[in-house]
């Protein structure tokens, strides 16, 4: 509500426990509070974009709303930390939530990076500084499929599927950083092994050998997948206008209360002068709003 209309203090006055989430681009404060933001802007100046990318490439944004929905999940994180504030000590809180905190903690540490070591990560493409191999190879059905070995022992059962046990013995593959120091060796020992054989194939080969893998998913075939179909993680909800509709589930299963989606999404305003009714408002309140624009 920063730039007019009621501020919390106000709204508080008639529901003391209320509690108050604002998200915007840059907070409530500082000299960018009154800048127009999206999410593209604070993927950019997260970090996100620079490390994103082939190191010969441009940075490079998302192609959905990442920003965007790692805010609305810590912004529902910090109302359950308000709402479990309230039921010890009865009162309310305004929560200030920008959309460039929460996406500027998941990209990771490089502002310790820069901090402690006066380095800026940079872009290692599907690479990863941190371990190898751990890219994407094509299949000789034309597919894609995603190697990671994080811990030292799947790195080494992924070698002897390929072929190479002999690349174990070097002094060099015994940390991950290492073995990234290597990883053109790697990539084409893993590569070519991968290249030579189906996508079911490899899939197959890599669960027998306890080595990890998965499947570059278009999202019609993430929708066939026997995991994702015995989870649940997609759902159907009954839309207003299109009907059943297929969608991404709760994003945990809670034993005792595991919840479900009740809607694909209200109109804009539909449950406004609900919602402020539960903050405690009047009715000449919300027409006083209304009728200044402050809302819809």
């Amino acid at each position: 509500m920063r730039g007019g209309g009621l501020g919390y203090d106000e709204l508080a006055k008639a529901n003391p426990g209320l509690i108050l989430l604002r998200v915007t681009g840059f907070g409530q404060s500082g000299p960018y509070a009154a800048r127009p933001a999206f999410g593209t802007l604070v993927e950019s100046m997260s970090g996100f974009a620079h490390l994103t990318g082939q190191p010969d490439g441009p940075p490079t944004l998302p192609a959905f709303g990442l920003a965007d929905s790692i805010a609305g999940i810590a912004g529902s994180a910090a109302v359950s930390m308000a709402l479990y504030q309230r039921e010890k000590d009865g009162k309310g809180q305004e929560i200030d939530l920008d959309l460039l905190s929460p996406i500027m903690t998941a990209v990771g540490p490089g502002v310790m990076y820069a901090d402690q070591l006066g380095i800026d990560q940079e872009r290692t493409g599907n690479r990863s500084q941190n371990n190898s191999p751990r890219n994407t190879y094509q299949t000789s059905d034309g597919h894609w499929l995603a190697i990671s070995t994080s811990a030292n022992t799947i790195a080494e059962r992924v070698l002897r599927l390929v072929g190479h046990p002999e690349v174990i013995e070097e002094p060099w593959f015994a940390t991950g950083r290492q073995r990234a120091a290597h990883a053109d060796l790697l990539d084409g020992l893993v590569g070519d092994w991968i290249g030579a054989r189906t996508r079911a194939a490899v899939i197959t080969a890599f669960e027998e050998a306890g080595a990890a893998v998965a499947p570059v998913y278009k999202p019609s075939e993430l929708l066939a997948d026997p995991q994702v179909q015995a989870m649940e993680l997609v759902t159907t909800v009954e839309d207003e206008t299109f009907g059943p509709m297929k969608m991404q589930n709760v994003m945990w299963r809670m034993g005792r209360t595991p919840g479900r989606i009740r809607t694909t999404g209200r109109a804009l305003g539909q449950d406004t002068d609900e919602v402020l009714a539960e903050a405690g408002l009047e009715e000449e309140q919300v027409a006083e709003l209304r009728e200044h624009g402050i809302i819809g």
